[in-house]
């Protein structure tokens, strides 16, 4: 837990440094009262408060806050990258349409290697300014696995004057997925392994492939629930009968579609219930070098709200970095789910006579109050909190 400090300093300083980092856009540059502000004083009553606390961060939790996914993805870059030196700034940044959930899915797998690229969003052509002040702080070096460019332009998006760019597009969302893949399999020298076939109609439970292609490199393609369309055909085709792990139940990508899939690769499902239960279901998933396998104590979550989808693409490097962990989802903002609750409980860390030299979890918060209250985010702090006292008692765990 120790190397988390930085990280959380930085979280809570970037509110500041990114008018839009707590609650919209930038395009009002102004403090909120409940942003935090550095240098509160000892006889500043509300010095704790002002300071992040507990809005912001908790002992087991940090929050990005931001009131949309755009000023997230902006925040999470600059959490991930300070950009106070050449050796915190990214190699290269991926603009992405944020007006298509799917194209920030799919373009999660830039943040993954060997690009590690951040996720920026632009609204069409158009450039929010928390993006643009994003852009500008970062200053990305070039990327040789890109061409040498700083900015990957994903889509219909945006172009900054003043970077070398490189574009990758596509005439739909299937399109574009098949030309990420390519554009990614291309850098690494040949076709992943395992691919990752998502709902393109249920974006819940697509959500936690983001995730997962940022911190593996894998690429995400998506399927109708009756339909597989010919670009992503063709791209499982390059792959050569690869590892398909297909997320979600029949309810949402049918039987006939999975047998489809099966043709072209050997499929394995992954998910059951509503999109919460199969972020869960993901989170625990591992198939040899396929899959989180969270299954004990001692790591990072990630944690968004299912109806806010490019919330995983803005948190998609929180999964590639630090203390690499699944995205789980919430229903709602005002009370935690009960499999999550559990999943929680059987995850929480525990020790038998010194904490210190137990394991720690920690949860990322993405997304502002209003999107995930403060009391939520509290129940989930008790539920990471490591304890004297669990029932589990992984060995891992002990000292």
């Amino acid at each position: 837990m120790r190397r988390l400090r930085p990280l959380l300093l930085v979280a809570l300083a970037l509110c500041v440094s990114l008018a839009a980092g707590c609650g919209g856009r930038g395009d009002e540059l102004r403090q909120e009262p409940d942003q935090p502000t550095i240098g509160k004083g000892a006889d500043e009553a509300d010095a704790a408060s002002g300071l992040g606390f507990p809005t912001f961060a908790t002992k087991n939790t940090t929050r990005v806050g931001g009131a949309d996914p755009v000023a997230d993805a902006a925040a999470v870059a600059r959490a991930v990258y300070p950009a106070t030196s050449r050796a915190n700034r990214p190699p290269a940044i991926a603009l992405v349409d944020s007006r298509d959930w799917r194209a920030g899915v799919a373009a999660a797998v830039l943040a993954g290697p060997p690009f590690r690229a951040p996720i920026l969003l632009s609204e069409g052509r158009e450039l929010p300014q928390a993006t643009a002040n994003a852009l500008e702080a970062l200053g990305p070096l070039g990327s040789k696995q890109a061409g040498d460019a700083q900015l990957i332009r994903v889509g219909d998006v945006a172009a900054p004057a003043g970077l070398r760019a490189t574009a990758v597009s596509g005439r739909d969302p299937f399109a574009l997925a098949q030309a990420l893949d390519a554009f990614a399999g291309a850098a690494r020298g040949k076709a992943s392994e395992a691919v990752v076939v998502a709902s393109a109609d249920d974006p819940g439970y697509a959500m936690p492939a983001a995730a997962w292609a940022a911190k593996s490199g894998d690429p995400v393609l998506f399927v109708r629930r009756d339909e597989m369309p010919a670009a992503t055909r063709a791209a499982l085709a390059a792959h050569s009968k690869p590892k398909i792990y297909l997320l979600g139940p029949p309810e949402t990508i049918s039987e006939r579609v999975e047998r489809a899939l099966g043709r072209l690769g050997t499929v394995t499902r992954v998910g059951s219930g509503d999109a919460v239960r199969s972020s869960i279901d993901f989170a625990r998933f591992v198939d040899g070098d396929f899959g989180w396998g969270v299954i004990d104590p001692g790591h990072g979550l990630v944690f968004a709200r299912a109806d806010r989808p490019l919330d995983a693409a803005a948190a998609a490097l929180l999964s590639a970095s630090g203390t690499y962990g699944p995205l789980i989802l919430l229903s709602n903002g005002e009370r935690l789910d009960a499999p999550t609750n559990d999943y929680l409980l059987d995850i929480q860390p525990g020790y038998r006579t010194d904490p210190v030299r137990g394991v720690y979890n920690h949860g990322w918060i993405v997304g502002d109050d209003t999107s995930i209250s403060v009391g939520v985010q509290a129940k989930i702090d008790s539920l990471l909190e490591i304890t004297r006292e669990n029932r589990r008692a992984p060995s891992g765990s002990q000292s």
